[in-house]
């Protein structure tokens, strides 16, 4: 079985369409799945909405993404997990191809990702050379990742002390393991965050990990961009 876990906070907007999308592009593999939504701290509709389109829902009170992915991993059943972020739409070619790569012998890998609505030109100008870096280095973003459930619970899945990066430990950790795979289909995710921060407020976090390292996330402090106030506009 395919376990879909989808850790979400306030995420009303975004989280029909995740779960529609995913069970479309699920469903039309034939094989049986499942959609698990982790609601972490949602004081909105968030889990009404998902219960809706048919996910199980699982409510926790972690305000932390890598405790809630793990939460949804030990409710799941499935044998491969697929972890989906709330604002990113899955489709048949990319859960296909990631299927493929498990049956080929990786033990995980994830899905480059575009952005959706309209995004600033700063933004426009370094996504190419975002793209050709993380499939050069397989190290995707953390919107669609997958893995087999045996590898996940030999590490123990996503290292808890990590409030943000904790797809890049999870990453360096299923390598470790055998083939990490980065398939060619891509998925779609919210640019919001593209829109409601500045270059510079990004390329700030950029810095606070080359000055710090992986330990400069392991504090929710100075992380506003994803435990701040939620105050995304509308997609354009």
């Amino acid at each position: 079985m395919l376990s879909f876990i989808v850790p979400a906070h306030n995420e009303e907007e975004h989280v029909g369409p995740t779960v529609a999308s995913i069970a479309a592009a699920a469903r039309a593999t034939g094989e049986a799945f499942e959609v698990i939504v982790v609601a972490d701290c949602c004081t909105d509709r968030t889990s009404e909405i998902a219960a809706a389109h048919g996910a199980r829902v699982i409510a926790v009170q972690h305000r932390q993404i890598a405790a809630t992915r793990n939460a949804g991993a030990r409710a799941a059943g499935g044998d491969v997990l697929f972890f989906v972020d709330a604002d990113t739409l899955s489709n048949l070619t990319a859960v296909t191809a990631c299927l493929r790569e498990i049956r080929r012998g990786a033990v995980g890998g994830g899905c480059v990702f575009e952005l959706d609505g309209i995004l600033p030109l700063w933004a426009r100008l370094l996504y190419p050379a975002a793209v050709v870096s993380a499939r050069f280095l397989k190290l995707v973003g953390g919107c669609f990742l997958f893995c087999r459930r045996d590898v996940f619970e030999a590490f123990g899945g996503f290292d808890p002390r990590f409030f943000a990066a904790e797809e890049v430990a999870f990453i360096n950790a299923l390598k470790a393991r055998g083939r990490f795979a980065v398939p060619g289909p891509t998925v779609v995710t919210s640019g919001r965050k593209l829109r409601d921060f500045s270059m510079w407020h990004i390329l700030g976090i950029a810095w606070k990990w080359a000055v710090g390292g992986p330990t400069a996330f392991q504090r929710r402090e100075g992380l506003d961009i994803w435990y701040g106030e939620r105050t995304y506009k509308k997609t354009p």
